[in-house]
C-alpha cells in the first residue's frame, strides 16, 4: 500500500529508528530531520528515508526543511516531533542559559514544527501531527524543571491544537511515554521482570494505530507504560 509522506523531526536511535522501520514498511515516504544526520546514515540506508540536516528551533531553516520535504518526496501524511532536551539539577545550580536552551529544543521547537506542519495540512484538507512526550509532560520530578518546562508546555500546545484542527481533519496525538525506552535504558541480561522498559518498536506500532484512527474516535492524548511498575 502506498502512501503519502512521514517526517519525523528530532530523528534518532529507539523511537525515531523503529518508527523508520515500521512506515517504511507500511509503504510510507520517510524523511529524517536531525542536527546531525550522519548517525541515520545506516537507518535510511535500511529504510529508504532521506534524511534533512537543520535546526527545528530555526524558524526560517525549519520552513525550508518542510518545503524541501514536500517537493523531494511528496505531500505530508503524518509528522512526528520526537525532539527533546535533557537537563537537570538543583534549582541553585542550574544555569539559565541551558535552560532556556532545552526550551527551545522541546517546546518552541515542537510549536515550529507544528505551524510548519498545520500550514501545508491545511491547504491539503487533512493530515496527523504527533508529538512525544514524558513522564514528565504530567508529572515533574525533583531536579527535572528544565525538562519538565517545556515537556509540558508540549503537552498544552498538542491539547490546543487538537482543539483547533480536529474539525479540519487533522489529527493531533500527545504520546506520554511513561517510562524507560529499551533501547535507551535496558542492558544486556539485566535482572529483574521481563518487558519492564518500553519497546520502541511497540511504541512505533501505538503511533501507526493512532495515525489510522477513525475520525469518529480520535484520540488527542495516549498514555503508554510498561506493565510493570519499576520506578
Amino acid at each position: 500500500m502506498n502512501h503519502g509522506t512521514a517526517l519525523i523531526v528530532g530523528a534518532g536511535k529507539g523511537l525515531s529508528a523503529s518508527l523508520a522501520r515500521r512506515l517504511a514498511g507500511e509503504g510510507f515516504h520517510v524523511a529524517l530531520v536531525a542536527r546531525d544526520v550522519d548517525k541515520l546514515a545506516a537507518l535510511a540506508k535500511e529504510t529508504g528515508a532521506k534524511t534533512y540536516p537543520g535546526d527545528a528551533r530555526d524558524p526560517a531553516a525549519i520552513e525550508a526543511i518542510f518545503d524541501r520535504v514536500v517537493r523531494e518526496r511528496g505531500p505530508l501524511e503524518l509528522v512526528v516531533f520526537n525532539a527533546g532536551e535533557r537537563y537537570r539539577g538543583p534549582i541553585g545550580e542550574l544555569l539559565p542559559e541551558k535552560v532556556l536552551d532545552a526550551y527551545r529544543t522541546t517546546a518552541f521547537a515542537g510549536f515550529l514544527t507544528a505551524q510548519a506542519a498545520a500550514r501545508r495540512m491545511l491547504a491539503q484538507g487533512s493530515g496527523s501531527i504527533f508529538f512525544t512526550g514524558a513522564t514528565a509532560s504530567v508529572k515533574a520530578l525533583a531536579q527535572s524543571a528544565p525538562f519538565s518546562m517545556p515537556k509540558f508546555a508540549l503537552r498544552a500546545l498538542a491539547q490546543s491544537l487538537a482543539r483547533e484542527l480536529a474539525p479540519k481533519n487533522i489529527h493531533v496525538v500527545h504520546f506520554v511515554l511513561d517510562g524507560g525506552m529499551a533501547s535507551s535504558w535496558a542492558k544486556p541480561n539485566e535482572p529483574g521482570p521481563a518487558d519492564k522498559w518500553l519497546d520502541p518498536d511497540a511504541v512505533a506500532q501505538t503511533y501507526l494505530d493512532a495515525h489510522r484512527q477513525h475520525r469518529s474516535a480520535w484520540s488527542w492524548e495516549i498514555e503508554l507504560r510498561p506493565w510493570v511498575e519499576t520506578f
